[in-house]
């Protein structure tokens, strides 16, 4: 276990420890900017598994309606069927379910080893600035930004954030991530699944809001910066499409089904299926009947073209 502490210090803690302190002394020493771009930084280097991550989500969206065919096929009836095929679904759309959560696991060390960071790089205790003095590398112009302005707008990085703004803004961006990447339910959707969707829609920002109450407030710059970062990045990757009302319903209700639209049965009329004869017949007698001329367009036409064809068949 001490070894294990040891290597996420040496190859972790220490590591950023220099690169944050040598971006606040470019940004004019404060520990606030720094963290702003070290944020921007990490999600650059981290954006071949966003991208992973977006690109699972679309294809596990996509391939909703077969996965719930497959649920109400086997649900109860064979388990061991049910998963078989699941897998064979992914394979057959390329979706790895690991994908979706491995861009969170690869960040959970960053954040512990940037809570270290900050509690030794902001310490204000003699024991906090030697612990400093022995992170740093033998770098002049590194050591010249020591000690650093801890305070970014009215926030001391290093002390939790009493005005509880900051939780309030991790926790509302973490929701908008999760209603993002969460389809809005539908009438094919089961109950179970819509429960698990809205659990996760509602527990990742309470996690986070919680999180932030409880660290400094360093950290928690740190998230807020990634999720409103990670917004921008969803909105443009996933083609500026922004299903507003499902954003702004806390419990989306299914839409109602909807069928196929199947073409009206054709309709028989007299003047489709009957002869050109009789047609102009019923028109002739219908006039007569009313007392009216008959039009030329009618019966009497129709016999004079027929007299016409039969001279002409004679010749």
């Amino acid at each position: 276990m001490d070894l294990l502490l040891d290597l996420f210090h040496v190859l972790l803690v220490v590591p950023m420890t220099n690169v944050l302190v040598a971006i606040a002394a470019v940004s004019g020493g404060n520990f606030g900017i720094a963290i702003i771009i070290f944020t921007l930084l990490m999600k650059f280097v981290t954006w071949p598994l966003t991208a992973s991550q977006y690109k699972m989500t679309k294809a596990m969206q996509a391939m909703q309606p077969k996965m719930q065919e497959l649920q109400k096929k086997y649900k109860g009836k064979d388990p061991k069927k049910l998963q078989a095929e699941t897998m064979a679904l992914y394979r057959e759309h390329g979706v790895n379910p690991l994908g979706c959560v491995l861009p969170m696991l690869v960040q959970i060390p960053i954040w512990f080893a940037l809570y270290r960071v900050i509690v030794v790089t902001l310490g204000e205790t003699p024991e906090a600035l030697v612990d400093l003095s022995q992170a740093l590398y033998p770098i002049d112009f590194i050591h010249s930004a020591v000690p650093l302005d801890s305070t970014f707008l009215y926030w001391n990085l290093g002390q939790r954030d009493t005005s509880l703004v900051l939780p309030f803004i991790t926790a509302i961006t973490m929701y908008i991530q999760q209603k993002l990447i969460t389809p809005a339910p539908t009438a094919a959707t089961n109950s179970q699944t819509q429960q698990t969707q809205q659990m996760m829609t509602w527990m990742m920002p309470l996690i986070f809001g919680y999180w932030s109450l409880q660290v400094p407030s360093g950290l928690a710059l740190y998230w807020a910066v990634s999720n409103i970062s990670g917004i921008a990045l969803q909105y443009f990757y996933m083609g500026r499409r922004i299903d507003w009302k499902n954003m702004l319903t806390l419990f989306p209700a299914p839409a109602p089904a909807t069928r196929p639209n199947q073409p009206a049965p054709r309709k028989a009329t007299p003047a489709q299926d009957e002869p050109a004869e009789q047609r102009d017949g019923a028109a002739d007698g219908a006039a007569a009947d009313q007392g009216q001329p008959v039009p030329a367009t009618t019966g009497g036409q129709a016999a004079r073209r027929k007299r016409h064809g039969r001279r002409r068949g004679k010749r």
